[in-house]
């Protein structure tokens, strides 16, 4: 099989296309697009920072504009006749199809038998396994619980509580799952057979070879075009499962060996395009999928970036919470945003622009402002902004 040659430009706009970039928004987004961003995406990762808005909710905005947050509330968290995703840990804790349940139960085994999950969780997988047992019969009894259902007293912020830990290998397990948020997005559990349709339940177990190269199959479509770094990363392979896994894959030619100058080796995915041209316009969380490996970012669009939330803020270079914006088919600027609900305002506090701005970039970020701020319910933009550029 020979190797697929691109240039970095068109290896950019395959990424840009599988993600979604290349089409327009639809002029009303409702169910059916969320549902083909999300397939197409194979994952929203959660995260619990709130200075904007939460994560999961932001990669369809970026794609799709201005949508009803409760349709992705309802496949995510609504009544078991409309659930379409459930919780688990992929790329980090995130929201996926229902479809991929059977795929990620062999990641639920190891973590039954104490070889997957944190460390402090894999106890309760064997000497303290009784102790968790109980917890879980505790939830079979009672109905649905929160960490804060149970525990005494409350650990620091950057502990759990015995309870939680317990909660969460039980969750890694496979033994429970997300019942739904609370208003403070606490996690609340309860068994699976009560929180998942019982025609995902009943579908068959994937053994674990098939399982990993249907999900490294799963990203290469997402990404387009990525290294086998990238392709482990997108579920969070363990090295030699996703190495098996790419050799199977290239071996069927599901996957190209794809050469960039200034890459790594790559892989295309066979059904991967290449548009010509790119005409995007989209603020990007941190966590999206586009940029959340930021050596792909840097070789992708020669762009920096670092989420500086845990910088201390006499440290930090562009901002707490910073949005990269995506304009045509390069990023151009990012900028540091906060939604002060109270006051129904979206504040600027900076934006920092790349080298070279294009035009009509700088009139563009204020429409996707307006934007943001029309979804998120804010009446107003303000800018108490540094406005940097080279």
């Amino acid at each position: 099989m020979g190797i697929v040659r691109l240039t970095p430009l068109e290896a950019r706009r395959v990424a840009l296309a599988a993600q979604g970039f290349h089409a327009a928004r639809p002029a009303a987004a409702g169910h059916r697009h969320l549902a083909a961003t999300i397939d197409r995406l194979g994952l929203h990762q959660i995260d619990s920072v709130n200075v904007l808005v939460r994560a999961h909710y932001l990669p369809a905005f970026s794609r799709l504009g201005a949508y009803d947050t409760t349709l992705l509330d309802r496949r995510a968290w609504g009544p078991k006749r409309d659930r379409r995703l459930f919780e688990y840990w992929a790329h980090e804790c995130s929201l996926l199809p229902l479809a991929l349940h059977p795929l990620l139960r062999w990641r639920m085994e190891r973590a039954d038998r104490g070889q997957a999950g944190y460390t402090g969780m894999r106890v309760f997988a064997g000497e303290r396994r009784a102790e968790a047992m109980a917890l879980l019969a505790r939830l079979r009894d009672e109905g649905p619980l929160s960490a804060s259902d149970i525990e005494t007293g409350r650990a620091g912020w950057w502990e759990w509580s015995e309870p939680k830990r317990m909660l969460e290998w039980l969750f890694y397990a496979g033994h429970v799952t997300t019942a739904t948020r609370r208003r403070s997005f606490e996690r609340v559990y309860d068994l699976p057979e009560r929180v998942i349709p019982p025609d995902i339940l009943s579908l068959p177990d994937v053994p674990e070879a098939e399982a990993q190269a249907q999900l490294v199959a799963l990203s290469a479509r997402a990404l387009g075009i990525a290294t086998a770094a990238e392709l482990r990363d997108y579920f969070r392979l363990d090295a030699a499962d996703a190495a098996t896994a790419i050799a199977r894959l290239v071996e069927e030619g599901t996957l190209l060996p794809a050469d960039v100058p200034g890459w790594p080796p790559a892989y295309l995915h066979r059904d991967a395009k290449a548009p010509r041209r790119i005409n995007a316009r989209a603020l990007l969380a941190p966590f999206d999928p586009l940029i959340w490996k930021r050596a792909r970012t840097e070789r992708l669009f020669g762009f920096h970036y670092r989420i500086e939330i845990y910088t201390p803020a006499t440290q930090r270079q562009y901002g707490y919470y910073v949005l990269p914006f995506l304009f045509g088919e390069e990023l151009v600027g990012r900028v540091d945003l906060k939604a002060y609900r109270a006051a129904a305002r979206l504040m600027v506090h900076a934006v920092h622009w790349e080298p070279g701005v294009p035009e009509g970039a700088r009139e563009a970020l204020g429409v996707e402002l307006g934007i943001l701020a029309g979804w998120l319910g804010l009446g107003e933009v303000s800018q108490c902004c540094r406005l940097t550029s080279p």
